[in-house]
């Protein structure tokens, strides 16, 4: 057992609540948008979803193989738990107000715009995922770091049948990295636009009514960026206690 301060033993805590709140039964009102959003997907035209899957393909593998998302600044290494949270949530801060500044921009400008605001959310995103990483003290020029990212963003926004597969990859991600593919090849990229889509759903569909796009664009981005921001840290403070256990076991 590791001599953690109180400050660890209460994330630790933390962690369990957020781990149960996250698996627990799916409520009536999620059940029936994920099954408006099911039958949705089935009458929209294949063309259509390849179109979205190439997109959704193109930006993240862009943001996260090549060296054009990773931080000028150092990853915060030697920092203390409680160190990297506040720094975490200046970041967290910083971002939300970002996406919703874009978000009433592109709502105001109706669907058009509105359709705009789907690859720039998605880059606001993964760029607010790196520099999570470095509070974190974990470096993005790291492949792997940056496919432990794709994973993150991938648990914030996907329902709940594919959540727990997600968490055990996240939680055991020291034991899982070195078995998992060394490309994005074998990523179902469709998969991933639906459910990234079937989350976000609702929310940006408001967006594109005219007349209050704007309002609801700078809501639905804030909101969205709050709920990644909120799983990012719990996977980054998970890592951060099992690092610990493990440099401890190791002395």
């Amino acid at each position: 057992m590791t001599d953690n301060t109180l400050y660890e033993e209460q994330t630790a805590q933390k962690l369990l609540l957020w781990e149960k709140e996250l698996l627990k039964p799916p409520s009536m009102l999620e059940r029936t948008s994920k099954s408006i959003s099911t039958r949705i997907n089935t009458i929209i035209p294949d063309k259509v979803h390849q179109a979205l899957t190439t997109a959704v393909k193109g930006i993240v593998q862009t943001s996260l193989f090549t060296m054009d998302y990773i931080p000028k600044n150092q990853p915060l290494r030697g920092a203390s738990l409680a160190d990297c949270d506040i720094r975490a949530e200046e970041l967290l801060s910083l971002y939300k107000k970002i996406a919703a500044a874009e978000g009433a921009g592109t709502g105001a400008g109706g669907i058009m715009l509105g359709l705009v605001d789907f690859p720039v959310l998605i880059g606001i995103k993964i760029k607010f995922l790196f520099e999570l990483a470095h509070a974190y003290g974990y470096s993005t020029t790291n492949y792997r770091e940056r496919l432990f990212i794709l994973y993150v963003f991938q648990l914030a926004f996907s329902s709940q049948s594919k959540q727990l597969r997600l968490l055990d990859i996240v939680k055991t991600w020291e034991e899982k990295a070195g078995s998992l593919p060394p490309k994005s090849d074998q990523v179902d990229w469709r998969q991933l636009q639906q459910e990234y889509r079937d989350t976000i759903d609702f929310r940006k569909m408001l967006q594109m009514i005219p007349g209050i796009g704007a309002v609801v664009g700078a809501w639905a981005n804030y909101g969205l960026l709050d709920e990644l921001g909120q799983t990012g840290m719990n996977a980054y403070r998970m890592r951060r206690l099992q690092d610990k256990d493990a440099s401890y076991n190791a002395d």
